[in-house]
């Protein structure tokens, strides 16, 4: 695990990325996902890595913004955990974002995984659409997560990645203004098993996921 100095992470959070280091992932950890799922994550990770190491390389500042339909789950999941390997890995000068082709408000179930696996949020509105403080380190500055559509003023209008996270909003949005690269890592909607049984367990999984490859993305990241 990367040397944080005198940044001390939240022990639960931080026992959760020492699984990660140990386990040296790979896009085919599981295996409850065909091979088809994986063929297309490989690819689709292999690209992101390539366009985050070359702006490593040329010393640009790197902005990925997930994108999903209601920026509710999968974009919050995306921006959080990437920005979290970010940091883990100490590669500066990431900053992630999120949008959606239409705006809503992060799923409270998000939230509560995401404290369920060791970060502290804060909710700074109570309004439809709530804004949360999403941290992952004692000193470093929050995760900003709200909802909100993805060429909204606060976030990035050029020089981005745009990252698909749903077939929905990767095939209704073939086109997105200011992006140098449109990318797509899909993900399956956890919305699918709200008020099931099994609603905790798979909003759990698909937060792991997510953060299983956002870990195996910037671990690729030569210095």
């Amino acid at each position: 695990m990367a040397s944080q100095g005198n940044r001390l992470l939240y022990a639960k959070f931080k026992l959760l990325l020492s699984k990660h280091d140990e386990r040296a992932f790979s896009v085919d950890h599981s295996k409850n996902q065909d091979d088809s799922r994986f063929s297309r994550a490989k690819r689709s990770l292999t690209a992101t890595i390539n366009y985050i190491q070359q702006k490593w390389n040329n010393q640009d500042v790197i902005r990925l913004s997930f994108i999903c339909t209601h920026n509710s789950r999968r974009s919050h999941l995306s921006q959080v955990w990437a920005q979290t390997m970010a940091f883990h890995f100490e590669i500066p000068n990431v900053f992630c974002y999120s949008g959606g082709t239409e705006a809503t408000a992060l799923f409270p179930k998000v939230a509560e995984t995401l404290v369920d696996q060791g970060f502290q949020i804060n909710k700074l509105s109570e309004t439809n659409n709530p804004i949360y403080a999403v941290k992952f380190d004692s000193i470093t500055h929050p995760v900003i997560c709200f909802s909100k559509v993805f060429d909204a003023d606060f976030n990035p209008s050029s020089q981005f990645a745009a990252i698909m996270t749903c077939s929905s909003a990767d095939e209704g949005c073939p086109f997105i203004a200011g992006a140098e690269q449109r990318l797509a890592i899909r993900y399956e909607d956890p919305k699918a098993f709200d008020g099931t049984d099994l609603m905790d367990q798979k909003y759990q999984e698909r937060s792991i996921e997510i953060a299983s490859e956002m870990h195996y993305v910037f671990s690729k990241i030569v210095k």
